[in-house]
């Protein structure tokens, strides 16, 4: 072996030491990820995600995938000949609608688990039916604007999450819930992440997104926030130093740290094996929200 090889072995060898505390802080708790944007679009970024879930995994940590589906569900309802519409960054879901993005969700949740059964892990795909898994009530808006079969969270039954756990499956979650009158709804894929993160008590919640994380000042890549409190995120909403479409991901984050999850982070779903180099190294590569009692990691 020659010196570059040897540099090389070396390099490798040091990364796994620096993941051993990780592995042991996070083994056996579970860690909720919300799969979505540009990782679930580009095959690559989706190859290297359910890699990246699948070691989780095997490494003896608890993954549950929640994972949207909005660009595929977009282009299934434009083939039916109609034109998606939006309310306020919402889905507008009409009884048709409704129809395609169930078939599209669940085509996708089989894809994925698909993926992670190739790569020798056993996973089941289930939707928020499953189980009663999510109940819901329909979502409304400020203005009064309807938009149709859109739920919001109600109530979550995890048992059907417990009992996958523990016969050591990988649950790939798709957002579709049941109101009280059984009744099927579309549900926002961040807000049934959050929703399943709290019922659970994880330990983590990822968000894979669009974004590199967040900025103090957005014109500034330099002002990146590795890390922050729950009460510094609620004044940056307030002083408007986060604006437009973060506020509602952020509030998700600060919402799920209230309510019994100790860490959420967002991640730059774009970036190749993103959620490893969060989770494994000192530094990460997203902005952690921490609730104002968590423990920080040492540096």
């Amino acid at each position: 072996m020659n010196e570059q090889e040897m540099k090389e072995v070396q390099e490798k060898a040091s990364t796994l030491v620096e993941a051993l505390p990780y592995i042991q802080r996070f083994n056996r708790k579970i860690i909720v990820i919300k799969y979505g944007g540009s990782a679930m679009t580009d095959e690559k970024l989706k190859g290297e995600v359910i890699k990246d879930v699948t070691l989780l995994k095997l490494v003896g940590f608890k993954p549950i995938i929640v994972h949207g589906g909005g660009a595929a569900i977009s282009k299934w309802v434009r083939l039916t000949g109609n034109e998606p519409e939006f309310i306020n960054g919402l889905r507008k879901t009409d009884a048709l609608s409704m129809e395609v993005a169930e078939m599209v969700l669940n085509r996708i949740n089989k894809e994925l688990v698909a993926r992670v059964e190739s790569l020798g892990v056993h996973a089941a795909g289930i939707s928020g039916k499953d189980g009663n898994l999510l109940s819901v009530k329909k979502k409304e808006i400020p203005g009064g604007e309807d938009l149709g079969f859109v739920g919001e969270v109600d109530k979550v039954n995890p048992k059907i999450l417990y009992d996958l756990l523990e016969k050591d499956f990988l649950p790939i979650v798709c957002p579709i819930g049941l109101d009280k009158d059984y009744h099927t709804y579309n549900i926002n894929a961040d807000d049934a992440a959050c929703a399943i993160a709290e019922a659970v008590h994880a330990e983590k919640l990822a968000f894979l997104t669009d974004t590199n994380g967040i900025l103090k000042d957005v014109d500034n890549p330099s002002s990146f926030i590795s890390e922050m409190s729950v009460s510094d995120a609620k004044k940056m909403i307030k002083s408007g130093e986060i604006s437009g479409g973060m506020i509602p991901k952020m509030q998700n984050c600060i919402d799920a740290a209230d309510n019994g999850v100790s860490r959420v982070v967002i991640l730059d779903g774009r970036i190749a094996h993103s959620l490893l180099l969060e989770i494994f190294t000192n530094r990460g590569i997203g902005t952690e929200i921490l609730s104002d009692d968590a423990e920080k990691y040492p540096v």
